[in-house]
């Protein structure tokens, strides 16, 4: 099993109702960082990723058809050239409101690792810490403004990069018309699912 879908938009964008969504169209399973969460047999390969071993794509996203979130968001680029097949999907949000979504979930739950109980949840935090907050965002998490300056960087570097037949830039509000279109499959017969507002996101994790 090999790539056919890499998310390249950031977590707080609509990642899991669009993970949501690949699976219901057939392009499941779909990495996210949440199977990381959810399956402790997949964090030592990040592990050991984020502390610098060369450890293939193959082997962090084995048994995935797509990937959507953090961590791998971080490295489209490096996923794109690795799977020159796969299309590439760009989640988008108005900056202010993706912002604000962060700091209510993934910020404040950050800050809480000191006093969560569930040691494989820490590790997860730490991980995403190391790789995203340090790593992808030099510990500036915090800064507003620079922060959002990142957002749409980064969204002009994809669009940039990525001849418009590979790149999706998708709104999830937009519904399955935009997503079935361009992965040029049938719109199923099912509501567009919504997934992973404030309270569900907090619930999915233990502490």
């Amino acid at each position: 099993m090999t790539l056919q879908i890499i998310g390249a938009g950031w977590g707080r964008t609509g990642t899991e109702t669009l993970r949501a969504a690949l699976d219901a169209l057939g392009f499941g399973p779909c990495h996210h960082m949440h199977e990381i969460r959810d399956r402790p047999e997949l964090l030592a390969d990040w592990q050991a990723f984020a502390a610098g071993a060369p450890v293939p794509w193959e082997t962090l996203f084995r048994g995935y058809r797509s990937q959507v979130d953090f961590p791998g968001a971080a490295y489209w680029r490096e996923l794109a050239a690795h799977y020159p097949d796969a299309k590439v999907i760009l989640t988008v949000r108005d900056p202010d409101e993706w912002y604000d979504s962060v700091t209510r979930t993934v910020l404040d739950l950050l800050k809480e690792r000191e006093t969560m109980t569930d040691a494989h949840e820490v590790a997860v935090l730490d991980l995403s810490d190391r790789l995203i907050g340090e790593g992808y965002f030099a510990g500036r998490g915090a800064d507003r403004d620079h922060m959002i300056a990142r957002f749409r960087a980064h969204a002009a570097e994809v669009q940039a990069a990525l001849p418009p037949e590979r790149l999706l830039t998708y709104e999830v509000r937009d519904g399955w018309a935009p997503l079935c279109g361009f992965l040029g499959v049938p719109v199923p017969d099912l509501p567009f699912p919504h997934a992973n507002d404030r309270d569900s996101y907090r619930a999915g994790w233990r502490g």
